[in-house]
């Protein structure tokens, strides 16, 4: 063999190098978070621990996952670059114009610090720091916004897997490495999109469904500042993609019937097979179709359990890194009992896929109650009114799982008898359609509202009052404009998406009830089920871009995979239908040019606007204006909201806020003189800090040491967002008792 002849050989094909590049980032995210977790456990999340053992668990997941998965057939070099540029375009992108969130206003802010304070301390909770303000006072307060006051110690909102993620990025580059992290998983996230449509749909739409997702308003949001949704996108969807690839979905060597045909539109070999008749075509398909089943790259359900139980896992993690994700891994969780209980009803090859799918999944989520019951309790109590019925929904399926199991033998006869109903799959596709349009006419039909019964609850009240008059809308502080949330979709996905992507939620509804779409039965179901939930209950403000964020996990990605197949099925339906080549080719240009117009025309409207650029300099200034030995007492309401963590994370100095007086948005004179003697006792210098000068005059000449003027995110409750506001924040800081 000549050397040139050896380099072919030894060089990946690109449907193996398209399927790599999809599933190495979920491997990556579940591998770092699967060593970080103990450390942090045990107050050793340091990067001389954390680095090499987070290496070693990579390196071991990729090795065992990344042998086991199959490569893309049909896919061609150019399909392969087109994904990476568009991954890589978005990367750059972002990183070029991504914010700079690390004033606790919102939880983006939370998010940088919480892992500014793991990248500089690898430990939680967050010390009171008591002795450098002279002990305990009645007086001192050091929870503030994002943070609770739990137990004798700070200990900060929110799920702990986002930010071990960012706080790489603070060990390699401070704060300037931290805020780039978003990018990088922004980019990634357009492989994982990227790598599940050339499964499901074929490689030749990758392209275009990384590149409708890319340009999606809700996505270049999250992708440009510290948020959690992105890394659970990237765990959900790559746990999906591992699925299909361990086979859980499709017969192997079944042919259309397993759902990889034109008309299930599932598979990349059946895709090249059905290009004009060509020999490329016939022989993916014909390979397809020959592998023996215990072949490393069998599609079908002869794929190793092991794979299928490392999609479970990762797909399970994404609790660590949003508590929500429990609700999005219930089918999954539904999936692997019915895997379990056909194993019971004599489908051996489906069956034993199923327990370790479920010992995978219940892994990574007990993982993420384990991180959440130990780093996060108060965030757990804060949420028990949902969380608790969630909980309930999950025990309610495993007590089912069970029962399934036990009976599926007996069931076996009585389901199949359900299964021959013919109009089941009818029953199925009329009720998506039915379902999107009673979301679409929910707003003519319903007002959602809620009272206030709780601070949190009052507070949500005035702030939506408050932008409700900036939006020149009727002050109606109990509204909650769930409503509209179907409109939200279709807003930043654009009408021609939303319509194509029900068309094909339905149709794919049909086939799987007909068995010729299988491959989509669980991704289908984790779209379907996650979207109508969060739909009727987003449990957010309803502000927007902020709501945005809501439709990233599983919602925008979905419905463009979805809204892909369609038009896909819309070309296919036309070459069935006699048209020739130019007239599909202009119908997946001419539809490409669609689908892509609407979301891109909503988001040039702040795609190209970096919102708070400049809070770094400023954070940085701030703390550097600190004096050495600085112990720093907040006495202001708003500055202790925004920079209480701040200065305790970021500059490394003892914070505490002081209690306000009564009706009162500074503290009692008696209060503030108190603590400032009691910090030079303990051999410390007090430093008070608020929003004016004259609130600090009467303690000492005041400096000021930020005058913050950037630009933040619109706040829009009607339409799509088009515009930036302006924001400002100023900090004086006097020295009590110092010599003016």
């Amino acid at each position: 063999m000549t050397t040139g002849s050896l380099d072919r050989a030894r060089r990946p094909s690109a449907g193996r190098v398209l399927a790599v590049l999809s599933v190495v980032p979920p491997l990556a995210v579940a591998g770092w978070l699967l060593a970080g977790l103990p450390l942090l456990l045990l107050g050793a999340f340091r990067p001389l621990l954390a680095v090499p053992l987070g290496l070693v668990a990579v390196a071991l997941l990729c090795r065992y996952g990344l042998r086991r998965v199959p490569e893309i057939g049909g896919t061609t070099a150019r399909q392969v670059a087109g994904v990476v540029a568009v991954a890589v375009g978005s990367g750059i992108l972002n990183g070029l114009l991504h914010g700079e969130q690390l004033i606790v206003r919102r939880d983006p802010g939370t998010y940088a610090q919480y892992a500014l304070w793991l990248a500089g301390h690898g430990s939680l909770p967050v010390p009171f720091q008591e002795q450098a303000f002279g002990g305990a006072d009645p007086a001192l307060r050091f929870g503030s916004v994002g943070f609770y006051d739990f137990g004798g110690a700070v200990v900060p909102q929110f799920m702990p897997g986002a930010p071990m993620l960012h706080a790489v990025g603070a060990w390699a580059g401070d704060i300037a490495g931290l805020l780039l992290v978003p990018p990088v998983l922004g980019a990634a996230a357009v492989l994982v999109v990227a790598g599940l449509a050339a499964r499901l749909i074929g490689p030749r739409w990758a392209w275009l469904a990384a590149l409708l997702f890319a340009v999606c308003l809700p996505i270049l949001y999250t992708s440009r500042t510290t948020f959690s949704e992105i890394p659970s996108l990237i765990l959900l969807f790559g746990g999906l993609t591992l699925l299909h690839d361990a086979g859980t979905g499709t017969r192997a060597g079944t042919g259309t019937r397993a759902g990889a045909g034109p008309r299930a539109g599932a598979g990349p070999a059946s895709e090249a097979a059905s290009r004009s008749g060509s020999g490329a075509g016939r022989d993916a398909g014909r390979a397809a179709r020959t592998r023996p089943p215990g072949s490393p790259r069998s599609a079908g359900l002869t794929g190793p359990a092991g794979l299928t139980g490392l999609a479970g896992l990762v797909t399970g993690l994404a609790v660590m890194v949003r508590i929500d994700g429990l609700r999005d891994v219930l089918p999954v969780l539904a999936y692997a009992g019915l895997l379990i209980a056909l194993g019971r009803a004599g489908d051996r090859e489906r069956g034993r896929q199923g327990v370790p799918l479920l010992g995978g999944l219940v892994a990574g989520a007990g993982l993420g109650f384990a991180a959440a019951h130990l780093l996060s309790r108060p965030y757990l109590d804060y949420l028990s009114g949902s969380l608790v019925p969630l909980l309930a929904v999950c025990g309610a399926v495993v007590l089912l799982i069970a029962v399934a199991a036990v009976l599926a033998p007996r069931l076996k006869g009585p389901v199949r008898r359900v299964a021959r109903v013919r109009w089941l799959p009818e029953a199925a596709s009329g009720l998506v359609v039915l379902v999107a349009v009673a979301f679409a006419v929910r707003p003519w039909l319903e007002t959602v509202t809620r009272v206030p019964t709780t601070p949190e609850d009052r507070t949500t009240s005035l702030f939506i009052a408050g932008v409700q008059r900036a939006n020149g809308l009727p002050t109606e502080a109990y509204r909650l404009y769930y409503e509209n949330s179907a409109h939200w979709v279709a807003w930043y996905i654009g009408i021609p998406a939303a319509l194509l992507a029900v068309l094909a939620a339905a149709l794919l509804a049909r086939g799987v009830f007909r068995g010729t779409a299988a491959g989509w039965a669980l991704p289908l179901a984790v779209v379907l089920w996650t979207t109508v939930g969060t739909l009727y209950r987003p449990a957010i403000t309803p502000d927007h871009p902020w709501a945005a964020r809501r439709l990233v996990p599983v919602i925008v990605p979905g419905l463009i995979l979805l809204a892909v197949w369609g038009l896909r099925r819309l070309r296919d339906r036309a070459g069935r239908s006699g048209y020739g080549p130019a007239a599909r080719r202009g119908i997946t240009v001419g539809g490409a040019v669609l689908l892509l117009a609407f979301p891109a025309f909503t988001s040039a409207g702040t795609a190209f606007t970096p919102v708070e650029r400049g809070e770094r300099a400023a954070v940085e200034a701030l703390c550097a204006a600190l004096p050495a030995r600085a112990s720093v007492l907040v006495a202001e309401r708003v500055t202790s909201d925004r920079f209480t963590q701040v200065v305790r994370g970021t500059c490394d100095v003892p914070t505490a806020r002081i209690v306000l007086a009564p009706r009162s948005d500074v503290p009692a004179r008696a209060d503030v003189d108190r603590l400032a003697a009691r910090v030079r006792a303990a051999g410390r210098v007090p430093v008070l800090l608020a929003a004016k000068a004259d609130q600090l005059s009467a303690y000492g000449l005041p400096v000021q040491i930020m005058n913050l003027r950037v630009r933040q995110d619109e706040r829009s409750l009607v339409d799509p967002p088009n515009a930036t506001w302006s924001l400002s924040a100023d900090v004086w800081m006097t020295v009590p008792g110092a010599a003016g």
